[in-house]
């Protein structure tokens, strides 16, 4: 087998003023915001067309009057043909072979690093709202690592083979899964939507993709970078809208072979009873793969450095307005360290400059969409209303042009107050402050408070209260951060991944991910072999 191109993490850029990066961002910018709404088609067999359902449009987070492209949902006859495309597409990509399949992958991340970069960035900064340094690790770095690291990976996997004893050869044969994998991406994520429906598709699989209808934008330019990188027609299916009726179908299909999803843990375990209700039609046991929801923890310590955790909770909390599964949404603050920074960490939240992503000097933007944006109002009114919570910072809201929640701070003395428990994805932080002595009581208080698992930060200088707390939440977390924010994982650096209510914890970004969309045969051929049944014993 080739040697395939050792993997780099691609560099962060960083747009600069004056910088070649920041000018071009700023044109790709304007002009995908001055132009007519585009045409957000259903990909199937290679052939692009206006998906059959109800339409709706994309349109900016942070000005909703704003039209980037018209759509419309996908229905039980587009997931029909788009199935039937996959199926018929199956055999030939699976036997092009890993390197052939591999190819086009890495023609991808290339065509990403250069001249689609600047069109998955902006198109992720005016569809889902994230500033430039948050698309910049995102739709181009992050996706770049995915399909570069997935490569080398994936060929680990493959080279791995058995060992023979004298007079046989055993091999293995890392066959695709049969029937299609179903890969449902998020909107947070442009990397997680170009990554769920390839990484199983590397491997040989055929795919449906469902992206999230506030990620069509991108989502589209994803499905046209593939196919510049030469990914044959009906290899990957997608279908845009929301998605019910595409489930409809592919949930009770015969050739149904596994879920590739990133989302919320309701529709994970929605779709987990109904594969389970379906178990009997299908021609496999189906893979499921998940990582869902998150209520992610810092926990401070009173050796902890005030400087490094305020920079830890305002990052950690706040970028991307705290939508991500990885978010910080509630800390614990040794008082004598609260003492010391609690003021400098208000002021910082208060101060917070945000507004439009096409203005650079924002440190972050509107939220998703309306439904999110009445969610978090909701909280908010939760909160005024606790007896035991107040709003220390933040707490504004305006949906006039777009849909702007401020950075908000929460402040509770009881552990078990909801801003601790629910997963509120939006920039709200919960704190509570527990007296110094209450360390080791804080960390148990932690590890039971919420039913997730998924990130989780400890800020100390005291190197046996690191070690501690390491191993008193253990399970608490699936990627664990020592002296840094909960959030930022690298793909080939931190897998990411978690369980309990967060996911199946297959690590994205890893060859135990990757090994969930192959199905191994064992091969042993024999070059002499025997003709008498009878063995020496017998004689």
């Amino acid at each position: 087998m080739a040697h395939v191109p050792v993997p780099v993490n691609e560099t962060v850029l960083g747009y600069g003023p004056g910088s070649k990066e920041r000018a071009g961002i700023e044109l790709a910018l304007d002009r995908m915001a001055g132009e007519d709404p585009v045409e957000l088609t259903a990909t199937i067999d290679g052939v692009s067309k206006p998906a059959s359902g109800d339409p709706f449009d994309v349109t900016m987070p942070s000005d909703h009057s704003h039209v980037l492209g018209h759509a419309a949902n996908a229905t039980r006859a587009d997931a029909t043909e788009a199935i039937d495309a996959a199926l018929a597409a199956a055999p030939g990509w699976a036997d092009l072979g890993f390197e052939q399949r591999a190819t086009v992958f890495l023609r991808a991340a290339d065509l990403l690093a250069g001249p689609w970069r600047d069109t998955l960035n902006a198109s992720t900064m005016l569809g889902q709202g994230k500033t430039v340094q948050q698309a910049e690790i995102d739709a181009a770095c992050e996706l770049i690592d995915f399909w570069r690291f997935n490569v080398a990976f994936a060929r680990r996997i493959v080279e791995d083979q058995p060992i023979s004893s004298p007079g046989v050869w055993n091999r293995a044969d890392y066959r695709p899964l049969e029937g299609f994998v179903y890969a449902i991406t998020p909107f947070n994520f442009t990397s997680i939507a170009g990554n769920l429906p390839t990484a199983p598709a590397l491997l040989g699989n055929v795919v449906i993709w469902k992206p999230s209808p506030t990620q069509q934008l991108a989502a589209h330019f994803i499905m046209r970078l593939l196919e510049a990188a030469g990914l044959p027609p009906g290899v990957i299916n997608m279908l845009p809208g929301d998605g019910i009726e595409v489930s409809d179908v592919a949930l009770v299909h015969p050739d149904f072979a596994g879920i590739h999803f990133t989302g919320s843990t309701k529709t994970f375990q929605h779709l987990w009873q109904s594969v389970g209700a379906n178990i009997s039609r299908y021609r496999t046991y189906p893979r499921l793969v998940g990582e869902t929801g998150g209520k992610d923890f810092v926990v401070a310590h009173a050796s902890a450095d005030p400087d490094v955790l305020r920079t830890a909770l305002v990052r950690g909390a706040f970028e991307y307005s705290g939508q991500k599964c990885s978010a910080a949404s509630r800390a614990y603050i040794a008082r004598s360290v609260w003492d010391r920074m609690g003021d400098e960490l208000i002021d910082a939240a208060e101060t917070l400059k945000v507004g439009d992503v096409r203005d650079l000097s924002n440190f972050t933007s509107a939220v998703i969409d309306q439904r999110a944006f009445s969610k978090h109002v909701q909280a908010l009114e939760r909160a005024r209303d606790s007896a035991d919570a107040k709003i220390i910072a933040g707490g504004e809201t305006d949906d006039q042009e777009g849909w702007y929640v401020r950075p908000t701070l929460i402040i509770s003395d009881n552990p078990r107050n909801d801003i601790f428990i629910t997963e509120y994805f939006g920039p709200i932080l919960g704190i509570h402050v527990f007296d110094d002595a209450e360390f080791e009581v804080i960390l148990d208080e932690v590890d039971r408070a919420a039913p997730y698992a998924l990130t989780g930060a400890v800020i100390a200088d005291d190197r046996t209260v690191l070690e501690l707390a390491s191993h008193r939440l253990r399970h608490a977390a699936g990627n664990f951060y020592l002296n840094d924010k909960p959030t930022g994982a690298v793909v080939g650096q931190q897998p990411f991944g978690g369980s309990r209510a967060s996911g199946t914890n297959d690590k994205a970004g890893s060859m135990w991910n990757l090994i969930r969309w192959t199905s191994p045969r064992s091969i042993k051929e024999t070059f002499v072999p025997p003709t008498d049944h009878v063995y020496p014993y017998m004689t």
